[in-house]
């Protein structure tokens, strides 16, 4: 099979993937003057941005993987980037939050292309260790444009307003797509596509959910990416009105993102010796701990210094709490799903991204002015999730 420089294939993956990312972090600087546009009488529903792109690429990614295996790669994620594209235009032409919150429901299930596919074109064309160090550097790449997307949205805004975010992210999928038309030949060949079943997914849902441990592990999952999703849904509102650092917003989140990307790199180290359980477990206690001394700060409204650096802190915390645990959380769900793993994969994906976007979308809402809505909300997630850990066995266990 006739395959890119692995450079290329590397530079190109990396791309693809960053699509999701870039979507979201880069709309975050934009909230504030999207809402006082579309919704200025309920400034807390521009939020919704965030969580309705989450909740459309939730929603795709159930589909996207089977489609692939149907009609092949590249058509899928082709068409998966032109509707992106569309969806783009259409929010950039928004009148109203309603528009614009259907356009980005429409952006996520767009991008769900991308971002699935792309893990499964790797997998044709490597296994086993390359594989896996090909995934190493499309996820340092993928790690990095968190740290970068809320700065370029930063200053796309203060050169073309809110709404060049949206142009942005067209030229940028067009970027990608027409790359990967013209260099990237299709891995999957028509003698290995499988029919598309519906049966096959409904199946491959009850057995994950009928699986003691596949079935805990995706709870846990769904509470991890609600707290994560609450956070950033409402963290840019928490640095402006709570601590008046709306203007270098971008700045901090950047070296956040950049701190806790090294989240990984601790884990690959640490789970072999440790265990997965145990990782996820500590974490979970650990969140607990700092989302109570966030909380204990507010409430007693400590000095502007420690009741910023708390708040520092546990961000900083729950992205880091992401880093070690949703990877081990996949592991554990798949351990025996192999004869299912593409179906597998996808119902993971989609069950825990739709639950997040249903836990985190009112906890925003309820924004005050204060980090505390997030915290009450990250102790209740954390808490559950800390007693569903202790409940998931392996294989072999009682």
């Amino acid at each position: 099979m006739k395959r890119l420089p692995q450079t290329e294939f590397i530079a190109l993956m990396a791309m693809v993937a960053a699509t999701v990312a870039f979507s979201i972090d880069a709309m975050l600087p934009a909230l504030p003057q999207i809402g006082a546009e579309l919704t200025p009488l309920d400034l807390n529903r521009a939020q919704l941005i965030v969580t309705s792109f989450v909740l459309g690429m939730g929603i795709g990614t159930l589909f996207t993987g089977p489609l692939s295996d149907a009609f092949g790669r590249k058509p899928v994620m082709v068409g998966g980037a032109l509707l992106y594209i569309v969806a783009c235009v259409i929010a950039w032409q928004a009148q109203s939050l309603e528009v614009m919150l259907a356009a980005r429901v429409l952006q996520g299930l767009g991008a769900a292309g991308p971002r699935v596919v792309a893990m499964a074109l790797v997998r044709d064309l490597y296994s086993g260790r390359e594989m896996a160090r090909i995934m190493s550097f499309v996820m340092i790449v993928f790690s990095i444009v968190p740290a970068l997307a809320p700065t370029i949205g930063h200053y796309i805004i203060i050169g073309f307003g809110w709404r060049g975010i949206f142009a942005a992210f067209v030229v940028f999928a067009s970027i990608v797509m027409t790359w990967l038309v013209i260099r990237q030949p299709e891995t999957l060949t028509p003698e290995k596509r499988r029919p598309l079943s519906v049966r096959a997914l409904v199946s491959a849902t009850r057995e994950m959910f009928v699986h003691r441990t596949a079935r805990l592990s995706i709870l846990v999952q769904t509470l991890t990416f609600g707290m994560l999703f609450m956070l950033i849904s409402s963290t840019q509102q928490v640095f402006d009105q709570t601590f008046a650092q709306g203007d270098v917003f971008h700045l901090w989140f950047g070296a956040i993102a950049i701190f806790a990307s090294s989240a990984s790199v601790l884990n690959a180290r640490l789970v072999v010796r440790l265990g997965m359980r145990a990782i996820i477990k500590s974490m979970y206690t650990v969140q607990i701990a700092i989302t109570v001394m966030l909380v204990a700060v507010t409430l007693f409204n400590g000095p502007y210094w420690l009741s910023f650096g708390a708040y520092l802190i546990w961000v900083t915390g729950n992205f880091f709490q992401a880093g070690l645990t949703i990877g081990n959380l996949n592991a554990l769900a798949m351990e025996e799903m192999g004869h299912i793993a593409g179906l597998a994969a996808s119902v993971i994906a989609a069950v825990a991204t739709v639950g997040a976007v249903i836990i985190a979308a009112p906890v925003a809402l309820m924004f005050d002015g204060t980090p505390m809505p997030m915290a009450y909300g990250t102790l209740v997630c954390a808490s559950l999730a800390l007693w569903l850990t202790t409940m998931i066995k392996r294989p072999g266990e009682e």
